[in-house]
């Protein structure tokens, strides 16, 4: 995709988008609500049409092309089966517009169902299985026409937590399998990381960072995406000659070019640790926790600094130990931080 621009009336969908995927890569896009994620899916899969730009796949330029003549193969977020059919009828019905023998669309609907470990739904309706087998039917019968390219449309949203995990894995492996390009757009941070090879931030019709996921989590390109992706403690710091100040500890940073001068330092929770302090002395890395969320494995613990308070993600055995109002004295891992020129935030995390 190249120069891909979109308006609707005064609104800017996209504007410019250069987005280059390899072949059988898997690139999810991420980012907040009207960033252009969708649209730039729509425009892929021919449903809408660019204001500007072009889209070429395999070589071949698909721009002004209708969407039957585009081999796109898409998974929506409603499932959007035919309920009058069976799960095998609906993952043959691309074969049959596509005029291939009643056997062989037999045989590749069994295939594919057999894929993602439905073949014993194969004579079942929609209505008769649960919504992650829906959707499973819904990836089954995308890939039966064997696309060149498959756009999922954040088909996992309507599911529940348990299911959506197992199948999003699921989704990882039969595309590693099939060895199929994808794009795939979502609102959930977690998705988009855990199975991408790269992750597309955007933002305003743009991608601020395209990256594998450990770059766009632990070296963010902008403010922006550092914000985004994960959660981020801001702290008034001193930019000097390649490192920022924040409290007293030196932290090395991601943009070595960054200007000299007050910034505000952005540093992950998990780069926090805490330990107890009775030595009852104050200073800037001492603190007194306000509040503990248990995740889990972990939880996050919230510190008063006393002109600010932080974030620290812990193991839920060390944070069991600092109830709230312990006092505690704080260490900053020094990981590279991304600083951000605006005026320091000294009030909130």
């Amino acid at each position: 995709m190249e120069g891909l621009t979109r308006h609707y009336g005064p609104v800017v969908a996209l504007d410019g988008l250069d987005l280059t995927l390899a072949p059988g890569e898997l690139v999810a896009l991420l980012g907040p609500s009207g960033c252009g994620k969708t649209t730039t899916l729509r425009l892929l899969a021919g449903l809408e049409d660019a204001n500007a730009g072009t889209i070429t796949v395999g070589g071949r330029d698909i721009t002004g092309q209708p969407t039957s003549k585009r081999d796109m193969g898409m998974v929506f977020q409603a499932y959007s089966l035919f309920p009058h059919m069976t799960v095998r009828q609906n993952v043959a019905f691309g074969l049959r517009l596509r005029r291939v023998s009643p056997a062989e669309r037999d045989r590749r609907a069994l295939e594919m169902l057999d894929l993602v470990g439905l073949s014993a739904q194969a004579d079942r309706y929609p209505h008769q299985i649960s919504g992650g087998q829906q959707q499973r039917v819904a990836l089954a019968r995308a890939l039966a026409i064997e696309p060149q390219v498959l756009l999922l449309d954040e088909p996992l949203s309507a599911l529940d937590a348990k299911v959506r995990a197992q199948l999003r894995d699921q989704i990882r492996r039969i595309q590693l399998e099939v060895g199929i390009t994808t794009l795939f757009v979502t609102h959930d941070q977690e998705e988009a990381l855990a199975i991408a090879d790269r992750v597309g931030v955007m933002r305003d019709g743009r991608l601020e960072q395209l990256a594998p996921p450990t770059d766009v989590y632990s070296r963010p390109a902008t403010p922006f995406v550092a914000e985004f992706v994960g959660l981020t403690n801001r702290l008034a710091g001193t930019v000097s000659g390649g490192t920022v100040t924040v409290r007293g500890r030196d932290l090395p940073l991601v943009d070595l070019s960054a200007p000299a001068g007050p910034a505000t330092a952005l540093v992950r929770p998990e780069a926090v640790t805490l330990a107890s302090d009775s030595s009852g002395e104050s200073g800037p890395l001492t603190g007194t926790v306000i509040s503990s969320t248990f995740l889990g494995a972990t939880s996050r613990v919230t510190v008063d600094l006393g002109d600010t308070t932080i974030l620290a993600q812990l193991a839920t055995s060390d944070a069991a130990a600092l109830p709230a109002g312990s006092r505690v004295a704080l260490a900053i891992r020094p990981d590279p931080v991304l600083v951000s020129a605006d005026a320091p935030i000294t009030d909130e995390v």
